[in-house]
């Protein structure tokens, strides 16, 4: 693995003939993310989450190697528009009121055979219906479990606020509703353990919370994997022919890979692997994609400024949502601007040796949504770029 200085030294090489802000794509780093991923699902097959990825020509790239099979989406447009593309096995991990795109997924064999759509409550297939404007194709469904740890009786929650469903009697008594439903078949059953697969569990400078994380983290992993095998069992005894059960997350690939009861892995953003990534004790992954920001000003000893720069991620307000200055190493923000909309200025004795028009290199908090800042990722293998590859937003595409 080159060093952060080389890896600086290519970059700048590789892009030299571009102006910044730019985004790129480190094939090298991307593909040993994506043979990590597969060596950790241990034989099961890892759906990639579009939402960290956001870019065909990168989805393209992954699902042609071995050990990976179809895309887990975010909204329906999306869904519809990568089984136009040619994907031929897309799961929408999310309920979606889109009435137009429900009434084109009735009315097209295509479409009804290759995407999958979420739903965790009866009145979601009654917006389907009323949507449906003729259309009498089959709609494929995925229910999904709530992954979240309750402690104390419930008064304690620790985890995401998604499905209202929780034991395998509401489950199953789903799975019968859309079975006696005609025009509905379920397929799948998914659960997503955001509190295990995307909270780090090695945070730097603080042992006592990154043990207690981990203690978190092992109740909830065992007592998901027991309630998840009867939520499997008994949703199977009214869909014996049930197609797949999804589950995990890049963070826990290898623990949701090791249950019987899940037959697929999702994951999406171990391929880029954004700044949250960085704080965990189960893998480490390469950073694969980063911006580059101009300088644009020396203000004095020990400051720069860049261009932009005020991209922070979505979740919960906070430092960690920020981009990080990654190369040179040593930069930080100035606490009284922090990133900014239109210049940021950093901080640190690194900045004395950039020029005017050199370029820091930074990472985003998380992965896709990079792209939608971006229009345009350059794919770099070695140190040159090889291929310029549009984003979401770079074919006019912004979902959300």
């Amino acid at each position: 693995m080159n060093s952060p200085a080389a890896d600086r030294a290519r970059y700048d090489r590789a892009t030299a003939h571009l102006d910044a802000p730019l985004a790129v794509v480190d094939l090298d780093a991307f593909d040993a993310n994506a043979d990590d991923l597969v060596r950790r699902a241990a034989g099961k097959p890892v759906r990639v989450a579009s939402k960290s990825v956001r870019c065909r020509a990168l989805l393209e790239r992954v699902l042609a190697r071995p050990g990976f099979a179809g895309i887990m989406s975010f909204t329906l447009a999306e869904s519809l528009w990568l089984a136009r593309s040619g994907f031929e096995d897309v799961l929408l991990a999310y309920p979606s009121a889109d009435r137009a795109g429900f009434g084109e997924l009735a009315n097209d064999a295509k479409l009804a055979g290759a995407v999958t759509v979420l739903v965790d409550d009866p009145a979601q297939l009654d917006l389907i219906d009323a949507a449906r404007d003729g259309g009498a194709e089959e709609i494929r469904v995925c229910l999904e479990l709530d992954t979240a740890l309750r402690l104390f009786g419930g008064r304690v929650r620790i985890g995401a606020r998604r499905s209202p469903l929780r034991e395998p009697e509401q489950l199953a008594g789903l799975a019968r509703a859309v079975a006696a439903r005609p025009g509905f078949r379920v397929v799948g059953l998914m659960a997503y353990e955001g509190h295990v697969a995307g909270v780090g569990d090695s945070l730097a400078g603080r042992p006592l919370r990154s043990r207690t994380i981990r203690l978190m983290q092992g109740a909830a992993r065992k007592e998901l994997a027991a309630r998840r095998a009867e939520v499997v069992r008994a949703v199977r005894a009214v869909v014996p022919d049930l197609e797949f059960v999804n589950g995990g997350g890049t963070g826990s690939v290898q623990q949701t890979a090791a249950e019987d009861a899940v037959t697929e892995i999702a994951a999406g953003s171990g391929l880029y692997v954004p700044r949250l990534f960085d704080n965990y004790t189960s893998f480490s992954g390469r950073p694969a994609a980063l911006f580059a920001q101009p300088v644009v000003r020396r203000p004095g000893v020990g400051v720069v400024t860049v261009l932009g720069g005020g991209y922070p991620a979505s979740g919960a307000a906070g430092a960690d949502r920020l981009p990080v200055p990654y190369l040179p190493q040593g930069l930080r923000y100035d606490p009284q601007e922090g990133a900014g909309e239109v210049q940021t200025p950093l901080l640190g004795s690194p900045a004395d040796d950039l020029l005017i028009g050199d370029r820091v290199w930074f990472r985003h908090a998380k992965a896709g949504e990079l792209c939608e800042r971006f229009d345009t990722l350059r794919l770099i293998e070695g140190d040159r770029v090889t291929d310029s590859v549009p984003t979401y937003r770079g074919e006019g595409r912004t979902f959300l």
